[in-house]
């Protein structure tokens, strides 16, 4: 029997693949809905981890220096990484979050109201079509991002580090 989380993915995910959700609803309507949640759950509740696992990626203005949060979905991928695309709900443009790794690398991330310090590295060129088998099998359809935006989308495997003792 499938679970009630299968079901909304399998009715939910085709919406997402919709010009109206990549144009409106992701970028626009998402963010502010997502704020809102976070901030009445304190940070426990995200409405993407809903439907697949998410996390808030907190990372510092590459131009700005300001510090910066993006709720993000991401795909596991063992000894505790995970794996973000930078799909900008196929937009032309990269998101400003991969600007920010690659010009600071070290991050942290919220998982399920857990705050953990990570490094972000961009996923090599030779592994980019696994990374991605390993994406859409969590959620089908998710590379025609890439594919419709017209830019190669920047992965990133982000690795749990250890804290410095104080």
């Amino acid at each position: 029997m499938a679970s009630v989380v299968d079901v909304l993915r399998t009715v939910i995910a085709p919406l997402t693949r919709t010009r109206v959700f990549r144009r409106v609803i992701g970028p626009v309507f998402l963010p502010p809905v997502e704020r809102l949640v976070a901030w009445v759950s304190r940070g426990r509740v995200q409405v993407s981890a809903l439907l697949v696992p998410s996390l808030v990626l907190h990372t510092v203005g590459a131009r700005s220096g300001e510090p910066r949060d993006v709720p993000l979905m991401y795909t596991p991928d063992g000894h505790g990484r995970a794996i973000v695309a930078g799909t900008n709900f196929a937009g032309a443009r990269h998101p400003a979050w991969t600007g920010n790794l690659l010009a600071q690398p070290d991050a942290a991330i919220t998982v399920r109201g857990r705050r953990m310090p990570v490094h972000a590295s961009p996923v090599p060129d030779a592994e980019r079509d696994a990374v991605w088998a390993r994406i859409e099998a969590q959620w089908p359809g998710y590379r025609d991002y890439e594919r419709e935006s017209g830019r190669t989308v920047r992965l990133f495997r982000l690795q749990p580090v250890r804290e410095p003792q104080g």
